[in-house]
């Protein structure tokens, strides 16, 4: 990354230099891009086309020409003659850069000088962030939905961590309300029914066979005492049933290889009187109105498209009320960043709860509301029913018990946050190298078989770091040139708060391994030919070792 900035600054050198001689005021961010066509360039950025955009009557290609040649002299004075060993400019109007060789090679020395630090960062610059994901309500266990939020906020999490931040996860209790009212008389339904009391079932009411077990656990504990559904009856039912539940997703996204630092309960911050004093600061900041007996956020003061109620006439809070106190807490907790993994039909919490965080003082640009779509299960091409409420839903336990961890992780992350994901469980069971998972967890095994040679050989092998120069071949040089991309997808996935890019960045990896070691012996009858090519693996096993361990993904050494 440090390349890239330095490379940035002798773009926006030579755009300035352009500029005073022909006259541009208006000048566009310079942005230097990896393209998806690798054989094109190493980095490149289309700025002069964009200036042209603004400036019309120029052409893209003569700009791109012009900012080319300027850019050339000052290569040295940057430092950078010996790592860029081209530039030009392409139709339309791009700006490509070429790595050397020899820097290419360099990326094998610095990932054996930093071990599995290759590629942290200092982008975070130590600034606190919440991470704040999977939160589902304490009324059933946690459905494929949930799965794909625990996969993505627990990677994000640790990449965040890896370019330097200092990250906290947290997963917020929603442990009052009438969901958990209703919970409590579902549970007491089924509880009258096993002991012989027929009630009728709630209407709306949790019907999976998990209510059941939570009606046996009291009656072990308590037997026939509770039949009659008063307020503490159905309190008591509403307790033990977020107890046993909370047990059971706490179990599971262990099992997932997911923890939190803290769980933060609404009730106890509904007790501690957090709300009434968010919403008194709100009123003391005239951010709020009296109408029709409710009480009303300004939130349209703050880019909304119209103002929220927070409190209803009947006094009973809406569920922006609770955010609000939620996120005030958050940010008084001394948090610089705040980010929330929402589900798809949370859009609208966007601009509100921007809208809450700037009425509080804060800048809006701090909270990060992330909507992770949903993830729907298909088995034999026969989409699976999820609805909580009804039972007829396939869960997160199910699908790890069926494909295990590994897996289960991999797929839920394969896939932009903000794109719809279909889980194939038949894909994610096959041992082949069309399963992406296993066609990249295959080349870390296949680079451990090899690296066992080295243990044999040790003695006869020089090591030496000049070896490196032997690597000129095609599929050498592209394996390189995306080992060296590692630290910049690190700090990109971090920056843009989006984990799947790591993912693409395996896959791209595993393929230019594969390839490498199909055309190419590693162990070779010339020492030092030998010598270079295993280091070589070596510094891919750091990275896939590294990117996987990030992923909460496991590296097997045989397969």
């Amino acid at each position: 990354m440090d390349i890239q900035r330095k490379l940035t600054d002798l773009i926006k050198d030579a755009v300035d230099s352009v500029a005073e001689t022909t006259g541009i005021e208006s000048l566009p961010e310079v942005i230097l891009d990896i393209p998806k066509d690798k054989k094109l360039a190493d980095l490149s950025t289309n700025v002069a086309m964009q200036i042209c955009k603004a400036k019309k009557g120029m052409m893209p290609q003569d700009m791109a020409e012009q900012i080319t040649d300027i850019a050339k002299s000052g290569l040295r004075k940057k430092g950078l003659d010996k790592i860029i060993d081209k530039i030009e400019a392409k139709p339309p109007g791009f700006i490509n850069f070429h790595f050397s060789s020899a820097y290419l090679r360099d990326v094998v020395g610095d990932i054996k000088k930093e071990a599995d630090k290759f590629g942290s960062s200092r982008a975070g610059k130590g600034k606190k962030a919440l991470i704040e994901f999977v939160s589902a309500n304490p009324t059933g266990p946690l459905s494929v939905a949930h799965g794909r939020q625990a996969a993505i906020g627990d990677a994000l999490a640790n990449i965040l961590e890896f370019a330097g931040f200092k990250v906290r996860r947290e997963y917020y209790l929603n442990d009052e309300g009438n969901q958990i009212l209703l919970l409590g008389r579902s549970i007491h339904a089924r509880y009258c029914e096993l002991v012989g009391e027929m009630q009728e079932f709630p209407k709306d009411g949790y019907r999976g066979a998990y209510i059941y077990d939570i009606a046996k656990k009291a009656i072990e504990i308590h037997g026939k005492s509770f039949i009659e559904p008063d307020e503490k009856t159905i309190e008591f039912f509403s307790n033990l049933g977020i107890d046993f539940i909370m047990e059971t997703i706490k179990k599971d996204l262990a099992g997932f290889g997911v923890s939190f630092d803290s769980y933060f309960s609404q009730h106890k911050m509904t007790r501690a009187g957090k709300i009434e004093k968010a919403l008194r600061g709100l009123e003391k900041d005239k951010l709020t109105y009296e109408k029709d007996g409710a009480l009303w956020f300004e939130s349209t003061k703050f880019g909304d498209d119209k103002d929220r109620v927070i409190r209803k006439s009947d006094k009973a809070y809406t569920y922006l009320a609770p955010d609000i106190a939620y996120h005030k807490d958050k940010f008084q907790r001394g948090f610089d960043i705040l980010i929330d993994l929402l589900g798809p039909d949370h859009h609208g919490y966007i601009p509100r709860l921007k809208a809450a965080a700037e009425g509080m003082g804060e800048s809006p640009e701090s909270l990060s509301i992330l909507i992770i779509q949903l993830a729907t299960i298909s088995r034999d091409g026969v989409p699976i029913k999820m609805s909580t409420r009804e039972g007829e839903f396939i869960t997160l336990r199910e699908v790890i018990d069926e494909v295990g961890k590994d897996v289960a992780r991999f797929f839920f992350l394969m896939r932009r946050r903000d794109s719809h994901l279909d889980f194939d469980l038949e894909l994610a069971k096959k041992e082949s190298m069309e399963n992406p998972v296993y066609y990249i967890q295959y080349a870390h095994a296949r680079i451990c078989g090899i690296l066992e040679h080295k243990e044999k050989e040790a003695k006869s092998l020089t090591g030496k770091l000049s070896d490196l120069e032997l690597l000129d071949k095609k599929e050498e040089l592209q394996t390189l040139r995306i080992l060296r991309e590692f630290p910049s997808i690190i700090e990109w996935s971090a920056l843009n708060l989006e984990p799947h890019r790591l993912i693409q960045y395996l896959m791209e990896l595993a393929s230019s391994f594969h390839v490498f070691y199909t055309k190419h012996r590693v162990v070779t009858d010339n020492k030092e030919l030998t010598s270079a090519r295993l280091m070589l693996v070596e510094a891919l096993k750091v990275v896939f070792s590294k990117s996987l361990a990030l992923l909460g993904v496991s590296c097997p050494e045989k397969m």
